[in-house]
């Protein structure tokens, strides 16, 4: 007498989940029985808001299982959606009406065919439009059967868009324009190889005020978006990269107005010191890649001596490898704010190197990939000048042990190194740069980095960091593939006492996928 009532000591999963989250009848409301400890659906005091709210931190396939819980979650699912990406076969077109009355929210859509599938046609384009007037994001691949007669219907309808991007598509000039002339807030415009502008002798016009960023990729006629290049005035990134002809023209235009470019991107471009030069007059620039394109260091050093500004510095130098110790020299002497600087094939020497690394004091990545002339000496000038240095890649240079012994002392900032393709370089240098340095993140070749715990108590050191130099367009300094050869027999101990830790990870990493497998909508992917 007097006691409560009696619960089960121990529940199973199922038990849980079917408490917490078993659907109401009917309408979808909670359910409550307090005569016998019944089933209660404890989201029903939650408004659709917060119900909503904790929908985006889910993956999506868990999306798509809690919408079949009850009608409310489907519903809140529906109309808290944002992000659509489907896969615009031509026989979806059917289903979009159904599709998008549930996603009446979306903001961002992805469509992408395969090359071997017949895609979305321009009705069903439309029919999109029509039914999404607020896309402010939209990302099309591999849509063949989309002309610019259903892109320019598209853009009548869809005028609060932002962000278009447009690949292997049937598309030219004519349908651009129209989403130039009608999209008034575009600001994004990413274009990769279009057939339609191949096929065309018009060219992209100027029609639009708001345009911050071009990306120009894999165009056999990219000369069509010469207006549109030099004549956005409000022009911030700009990115040209495997695309035919001779581009000096189109850069002397730029150069020639008041231009507000603050990021470049030439990637494999007939480009030459004209155009560099050109290019010097935008005096804003502080992001600047230069990879694999005929320049040398005339054209370089005219881009130091008037972009002081300059903070991001990636050069490629290729075959020609015609950039060295003047125009690096130059960099040292007026790009004093530099930041992270990525010199792969080109011809510095201990000088140009011991400039950089006593003028530019705020450098704090640096990557040297490929460069036969940097040795043991020139990473002691850096772990001695480099004071501010936190991420440091180095690949393909004939340095030694000696070299990474120095860092040891050096570079009181360094938080990650990484060694690649150095042959000289041995596993035990950095096992012993490991315990020198115990909150230093070091990668030797093939080996994983170790999560080192700061000598201080934080976890700087125990987090996963991100890459040496992001984005860098000619992936030389992306992650060490896992070597298959095993050199010494500190190595091969090592891996075997850690054999038990990644056989019971790889287990859960094997368990987690297969649950996940085949769940996974293509349809709510993020954008």
């Amino acid at each position: 007498m007097g006691q409560a009532a009696s619960y089960p000591a121990e529940l199973t999963g199922r038990e849980v989940a079917t408490r917490l989250f078993s659907p109401a009848t009917g309408s979808g409301e909670a359910l409550d029985r307090r005569d016998g400890g019944g089933d209660r659906d404890f989201t029903g005091d939650l408004p659709d808001e917060c119900l909503a709210h904790v929908f985006h931190f889910l993956g999506p396939g868990d999306r798509k299982r809690c919408s079949l819980v009850c009608k409310r979650w489907l519903c809140v699912d529906g109309q808290s959606r944002q992000r659509l990406s489907l896969e615009a076969k031509a026989e979806i077109l059917p289903f979009l009406p159904a599709m998008f009355s549930r996603f009446d929210s979306v903001t961002k859509l992805v469509l992408r065919c395969d090359r071997k599938s017949v895609s979305l046609n321009d009705e069903g384009l439309v029919m999109i439009s029509v039914r999404c007037s607020n896309l402010l994001r939209v990302k099309i691949r591999g849509c063949r059967e989309i002309t610019d007669l259903g892109l320019e219907a598209f853009a009548r309808n869809c005028k609060k868009l932002k962000k278009f991007s447009c690949g292997s598509c049937n598309v030219g000039a004519h349908g651009l324009n129209a989403v130039l002339e009608h999209c008034k807030l575009l600001e994004d415009l990413s274009v990769r190889r279009l057939r339609g502008i191949l096929r065309s002798t018009d060219q992209v016009q100027m029609r639009s005020s708001s345009v911050l960023r071009i990306c120009l990729k894999e165009l056999e006629n990219g000369h069509a978006f010469e207006p549109l290049v030099a004549g956005s005035k409000t022009l911030k990134t700009l990115k040209i990269i495997r695309c035919l002809g001779d581009w000096d023209g189109v850069l002397e235009m730029i150069g020639d107005g008041n231009s507000s470019l603050s990021e470049i991107h030439l990637e494999r471009l007939q480009v030459s010191d004209v155009g560099l030069s050109a290019l010097s007059k935008c005096t804003n620039v502080e992001t600047l890649h230069i990879v694999k394109t005929p320049c040398s260091n005339t054209g370089l050093i005219s881009i130091a001596e008037k972009c002081k500004q300059l903070r991001k510095l990636h050069i490629d130098g290729w075959r020609t490898n015609r950039i060295g110790d003047d125009g690096l020299m130059a960099v040292a002497k007026h790009c004093l704010s530099l930041q992270e600087l990525v010199l792969t094939g080109v011809k510095a020497t201990h000088m140009s190197v011991a400039a950089i690394a006593s003028n530019c004091s705020k450098l704090e990545r640096l990557a040297l990939c490929g460069i036969g002339t940097i040795g043991d000496a020139e990473i002691a000038c850096i772990a001695t000048k480099c004071g501010a240095l936190r991420k440091f890649c180095i690949k393909g240079c004939p340095i030694s042990d000696v070299g990474i012994e120095a860092l040891a002392m050096g570079c009181p900032n360094l938080v990650r190194l990484k060694v690649k393709k150095c042959r000289v370089v041995t596993g035990e240098v950095g096992e012993w740069l490991r315990e020198q340095r115990r909150s230093l993140v070091v990668s030797v070749d093939g080996n994983e980095p170790y999560a080192m715990v700061d000598a201080n108590g934080g976890n700087g050191g125990v987090r996963v960091l991100e890459a040496v130099v992001e984005d860098h367009p000619t992936d030389q300094i992306a992650d060490a593939e896992a070597s298959s050869n095993v050199n010494n027999g500190g190595r091969l101990a090592m891996v075997r006492t850690r054999l038990g830790f990644l056989a019971c990870r790889n287990l859960v990493a094997c368990t987690l996928r297969r649950w996940s497998h085949g769940d996974d909508d293509s349809s709510t992917q993020q954008l």
